[in-house]
């Protein structure tokens, strides 16, 4: 889901006038893994949304009360800049001890000794509740296990029922929806000055690299130190390419939405400017703050490519710092967080989908009588990893050279094949 306020410094200082080093540890065991007595943790948590942040607090503020001798300390960070956050944190030793952020951002520091492992911490439910795909997203090439996955984010297709039916087209249903049948209903949809979709692409990076599986687009080929070689194929842009020809050839999907937000292109969703809206999952709870009573909406099945309805599982994750004090301290307080219930609680604030099985199907009993949270939940059948989550170098790629070169190919000023030469030769320079 998706970076630089350094809001962990002040935390810091605050406790090292108080007379403590970072994460409140008196002092440790000879391992390092457990301070002495009473800690105060920080916990710099990414959630924005009103009820995700809620949630979060709800979550800290239960188990402060229950664990007198470990106190969280909730602080607040943004997902428009953690990673130079972090990189300001590491390096001046003001790393929060907990740490939110996503898979794919995570595992270069990772390999830079910057987070601790936290596999002996944590419980077998919370081992056991999540698939072995997902933990090998947050698990390091020696086998550190460098975070704990907590939900999931998917891009789905969002549509107004009524804007359907008064085109004479049949929402689509089923196990997914392909990309031939999407442009086909955008089409359709596109009439009387209106567009068929609407779709907020102004960061395009991680919704391309999340869908090319599809396609079997995997972009490259990463090896367990972190170091990577990239391939740009017909399956790596044949997610672009077809966002394009709706835009340009169709004039199905209104090109100006792919230089805005998400939440920028929501309003012309609500307004009956747009028959179908593409985005995250997230955008879910937007939807139902935002609508206009009477207005229909419904959530179609997975996209699918020639692969199968298949995106990169890139969970959002719950890391210690390698400078904490106090990391089996910390990784205990992660534990609770990860339970089911702690779990399906933020899912529904943030409508993402727990990487926890037993919380999904908590999610799922809770929300059975809001059908739009069934075809979410089935977006999440068919994630698994990706190179790119392993590939040290992906961060600084993906904001140097690749969300660039998509912002120019979406505004209609490359072609495909410059498309491929640009992300090719910007990963090539990073060495």
């Amino acid at each position: 889901m998706k970076r630089k306020a350094l809001l962990g410094i002040g935390a810091a200082a605050a406790l090292l006038l108080s007379g403590c080093a970072l994460g409140g540890g008196e002092s440790t065991d000879d391992s390092g893994g457990s301070a002495q007595g009473p800690v105060t943790l920080t916990f710099q948590s990414l959630a924005y949304q009103d009820s995700t942040v809620a949630a979060t607090k709800e979550i800290v503020d239960a188990w402060n009360a229950d664990n007198p001798d470990i106190q969280i300390k909730l602080t607040q960070g943004t997902w428009d800049n953690v990673h130079d956050q972090l990189v300001t944190q590491f390096q001046g030793g003001t790393a929060p001890d907990i740490i939110h952020d996503e898979s794919s951002d995570i595992m270069g520091f990772a390999e830079q000794g910057y987070l601790a492992d936290i596999d002996q911490y944590l419980s077998e439910d919370v081992r056991n509740a999540v698939s072995q795909d997902v933990w090998n997203t947050v698990t390091t090439a020696d086998g550190k296990v460098v975070a704990a996955p907590t939900l999931l984010q998917t891009y789905v297709v969002f549509a107004n029922t009524d804007a359907f039916k008064a085109a004479g087209i049949e929402v689509p249903s089923g196990d997914q929806l392909t990309w031939d049948d999407l442009r086909a209903a955008a089409k359709k949809l596109a009439t009387g000055g209106k567009f068929g979709i609407g779709w907020g692409l102004k960061q395009p990076t991680a919704a391309i690299m999340n869908t090319a599986l599809g396609f079997d687009g995997t972009f490259f080929e990463t090896k367990e130190d972190g170091s990577a070689t990239i391939h740009v194929g017909d399956g790596e842009v044949a997610v672009p390419e077809k966002i394009h020809a709706m835009a340009y050839q169709d004039s199905s999907l209104d090109p100006v939405t792919l230089t805005q937000s998400g939440t920028d292109v929501l309003p012309g969703f609500l307004s009956g400017k747009y028959g179908m809206y593409v985005g995250g999952n997230f955008l879910a709870q937007q939807i139902t703050e935002a609508a206009q009573p009477g207005f229909n909406w419904t959530v179609l099945p997975p996209l699918a490519g020639s692969a199968g309805p298949v995106q990169a599982a890139n969970p959002q994750t719950m890391s210690v710092s390698a400078q904490s004090k106090a990391p089996e301290q910390a990784a205990k307080f992660i534990d609770y967080f990860m339970n089911a219930e702690n779990q399906a609680k933020l899912a529904q604030g943030d409508w993402l989908i727990p990487a926890s099985a037993p919380a999904r199907d908590a999610v799922a009993e809770q929300t059975k009588d809001i059908p739009v949270w069934e075809p979410i939940l089935k977006t999440g059948d068919d994630l698994k990893g990706a190179p790119f989550q392993k590939a040290k170098n992906y961060p600084q790629w993906k904001d140097q050279y690749a969300t660039p070169a998509l912002q120019q190919y979406f505004a209609n000023s490359i072609s495909v094949d410059d498309l491929k030469k640009q992300l090719t030769d910007g990963w090539q320079s990073l060495g």
